[in-house]
Order: structure tokens, then C-alpha cells, then sequence
């Protein structure tokens, strides 16, 4: 495989490395089993430092698409099988205790900038904010959040895909009453318990699928009689398991076998992974099979009460139709001062602190 990397493209080398092995490896042009170069020898055929290619590799590691053996190299470990393809060969996963729940903002919230930003609204729209917001959710808030998504998650939209609701729970609603109580949702055993709760209590049939330590187990997915599938492949909770790259490509296999198969992605947390740890998201790689939510719960605070989600496109089309009459849980004041936190950077400077503060075990 010939690697095109450009110090004047305007990526990091390092990543534009990481996305040729990638595409290479998905594709089976890289098969599973074959011996990468070493660090020095790809080094120097690319021309780049070998901490580069380092690099490169261990976000490789992390992700599941390689695996380093020791004294022996770099080899391709996406596609391979594992034990847990046999349910009784893989013993049941050990999960930690659950981690306590969000219920109050952490020691470092900056209350000076969101006072800030909440005056200038005040000042600013004055009495805009007493409008009624659109159905969907502003117009400039559903914009910034098109260019917030492509710049943080790879994700690729146009504002008319996007609905801003009142949290996790109210979306979760909305997917039902899109897609109907005819069908059967799969779900992760464990997960966050609101998830299978709205579900039934929407009128839905529940299906609980065991899941392993990088994702669903095999045998728990090719036996799913569901069609829809809700998970959450960045620390999933109460597990604390991230799904494996193969397991999200799984995820989206299953998902292209029958055309009436959706997944419901809920990427709550994502935003705190590390900088070089790059998650692909299930709508990236499949935007017409994926339903992706997200809130502002952790980022945030819990008092926060604003998610979206973004539909695919020929769902926001049904959407609108079907449901675009209902208004939007989230009042004006609360969508303009959040559409400032994102576009002026103050969230994303925020979680970086807080992401520094986690690597050092501090809260």
C-alpha cells in the first residue's frame, strides 16, 4: 500500500498516517495477521520521525485495529476472531461497581464565563428570547452544532438532520414514536436503565443482548430478532466498556443485513476521550443506518437539560412529517446561550480543562 502523506495538507502527520493505515485495514487491503513495518523502516520510506509513526501506531492500538507483540512488532488484529465469538468459550465479564451519578456540576464549572455569556444574551436578543423557539430547535444553535459535530466527531450534516429536546430521555421518546411499537429494540446488558424503561413504557418490546468487554458479544448479536439497535460504544454505563473497532464494524454489519435495521447511537461522554484517541462514531461510518444522540448532561451540568439528535436523512424527512408538530422542550434563552458556549469555544476549552484534570486523578 503506497501512504500519501502531505505536510502542507493541514493535518497532523501523525493522523494522516493513522487514516491511510485505517481505510487500508477496513478495506482488507491490510489483512488481518499481516506484520506492519517497524517504526524505523516506515520512518524512513515516509520521510517523517519515528515518534510520528509511533504514534500513529498506538492510536491504532487503542482503537483495536493492531496489536503490539512483544519483540516481535505491529500486526493487524481487526477481523480476527476471539474467544467471545463462542459464548462458552468467553466467561462472563467482570464489570466494576458503577460510578456514582451526575447529579451536581464539578469544582472547576466556570460560572464567570456562563454569567458572562448569559448577560450578552440578556443584552443582545433581549426580547427574541420570548419568542417561541421552531419546533426543531433554533435555526443558528441546529448551524453551530453542524460545524461542532464535524470538528469534534467527523460527523457531516445539515442543520434540517438535527432536533434539540430536553435531555436523553425526551429523544428516546421520539425515536419510538418515529419508528413505531411494531418493532423489537435491542439493548446493552447492562446499560443506563432510563434506556430499556422509556422503551417499555413507550409500548416497545425490549430485548436485552449480554454484553462482553469490547462490545455486545457475537453470538448475542447474530441471535438479536431486533431491528433496532440502541447502544453506547464509548464507555457504555454502568460497564465502562468502549466498543472495539471490529465490534463497532459488527455493529454496522448487522445493521446492512436487512434494510429495516437501524442503530440508535448514544454517545454520552464521547467528548472526554483522549485528544489522541480517536473514536470513530457509528453515523460516520454509516449515516444512513445510524440514529446519534448526545447531550449536554456531563459536558456541562446535570441541571443541563438539553440533548439532540440527528437523524438520517430520509428520517428527518419522515420526522418533520410525523412529528414536527410538537415544540421544542428547550426554552430560547437556555439554546442561544449554549449556541455562544459552542461557537465562541468556551465548552470545548472547558472539557479540555476538565480533561486534563481527569488524566491527573484529579475531579
Amino acid at each position: 500500500m503506497k501512504y500519501s502523506i502531505d505536510p502542507e495538507r493541514g493535518e497532523s502527520l501523525y493522523l494522516q498516517l493513522y487514516h491511510e493505515l485505517k481505510q487500508g485495514i477496513v478495506t482488507g487491503e491490510l489483512p488481518a495477521g499481516m506484520k506492519l513495518p517497524s517504526k524505523r523502516v516506515m520512518a524512513e520510506e515516509l520521510n517523517i520521525s519515528v515518534i510520528t509513526v509511533e504514534h500513529s501506531y498506538g492510536l491504532l492500538v487503542d482503537e483495536g485495529y493492531i496489536e503490539s507483540r512483544e519483540k516481535s512488532g505491529y500486526y493487524v488484529c481487526f477481523g480476527i476472531e476471539t474467544p467471545e465469538t463462542d459464548a462458552k468459550a468467553e466467561p462472563e465479564a467482570d464489570f466494576p461497581d458503577p460510578p456514582e451519578p451526575i447529579t451536581e456540576a464539578p469544582e472547576d464549572f466556570p460560572f464567570s464565563v456562563l454569567s458572562r455569556v448569559m448577560r450578552r444574551v440578556l443584552a443582545d436578543k433581549e426580547r427574541q428570547i420570548l419568542s417561541k423557539s421552531p419546533n426543531s430547535g433554533l435555526q443558528v444553535l441546529r448551524e453551530t452544532l453542524t460545524r461542532y459535530l464535524l470538528r469534534t466527531r467527523g460527523i457531516r450534516v445539515l442543520p434540517s438532520q438535527i432536533v434539540i429536546g430536553s435531555g436523553a430521555e425526551y429523544l428516546y421518546s421520539l425515536i419510538v414514536q418515529l419508528l413505531g411499537t411494531d418493532r423489537r429494540y435491542a439493548v446493552e446488558n447492562p446499560c443506563y436503565d432510563r434506556i430499556p424503561a422509556v422503551y417499555g413504557a413507550s409500548g416497545a418490546e425490549v430485548e436485552a443482548l449480554e454484553l462482553g468487554k469490547e462490545g455486545i458479544r457475537t453470538a448475542a448479536l447474530q441471535s438479536c430478532t431486533a431491528s433496532v439497535l440502541h447502544v453506547t460504544p464509548w464507555d457504555s454505563f454502568p460497564s465502562g466498556v468502549t466498543a472495539s473497532a471490529a465490534k463497532r464494524h459488527a455493529y454496522i454489519s448487522w445493521a446492512k443485513k436487512d434494510e429495516d435495521r437501524l442503530i440508535v447511537e448514544d454517545d454520552y461522554g464521547s467528548e472526554f476521550a483522549s485528544p489522541t484517541r480517536q473514536i470513530d462514531t457509528l453515523f460516520a461510518l454509516a449515516p444512513d443506518r445510524v440514529i446519534y444522540i448526545n447531550t449536554f448532561t456531563k459536558t456541562l451540568a446535570p441541571s443541563m437539560r438539553m440533548g439532540y439528535m440527528v437523524l438520517p436523512p430520509h428520517l428527518a424527512a419522515e420526522f418533520h412529517e410525523k412529528l414536527g408538530f410538537y415544540s421544542c422542550t428547550v426554552p430560547v434563552f437556555e439554546q442561544y446561550v449554549l449556541e455562544e458556549l459552542i461557537r465562541e469555544g468556551h465548552l470545548e476549552r472547558y472539557i479540555s480543562v476538565r480533561k486534563r484534570k481527569m488524566k491527573s486523578g484529579r475531579r
